[in-house]
């Protein structure tokens, strides 16, 4: 199957040079996340999808990622419900409200999303 890419629009503050996001929402996909990689480029990123909000099924681990990464978790209405700057080697980051989208991109990308910000998928 081919992948599916996708850029993230802030609707409440405009964003330049947005990351190409990887659309993950299979299971293996998921799984995989982005252990594994020696590094993510600044202009790229993934986002672990899952079919309803919740916040046990949207949190992520850290162990086999050697790098930091901005965190975004994004419910059903597509509003950002929390963010962490997730540290590697750590073992469990959980959204502070359920979620059904984890965006995971470069740590230079913290300040692009805010809680309460309001987001739009766009194909890439």
């Amino acid at each position: 199957m081919m992948s599916r890419f996708i850029f993230i629009q802030n609707l409440d503050r405009p964003i330049t040079n947005l990351p190409r996001i990887k659309f993950c929402d299979s299971f293996l996909c998921r799984l995989r996340g982005l252990m594994f990689r020696s590094r993510l480029a600044r202009d790229e990123g993934l986002l672990l999808t899952i079919g309803h909000d919740s916040r046990a099924d949207s949190s992520i681990h850290m162990f086999f990622v050697p790098f930091d990464l901005a965190v975004f978790w994004i419910n059903s209405d597509m509003e950002v419900v929390d963010k962490a700057l997730a540290k590697s080697w750590r073992p469990a980051y959980f959204p502070a409200r359920a979620a059904r989208y984890t965006l995971e991109i470069h740590p230079d990308h913290m300040n692009d999303y805010e809680v309460g910000h309001k987001v739009e998928f766009q194909n890439a």
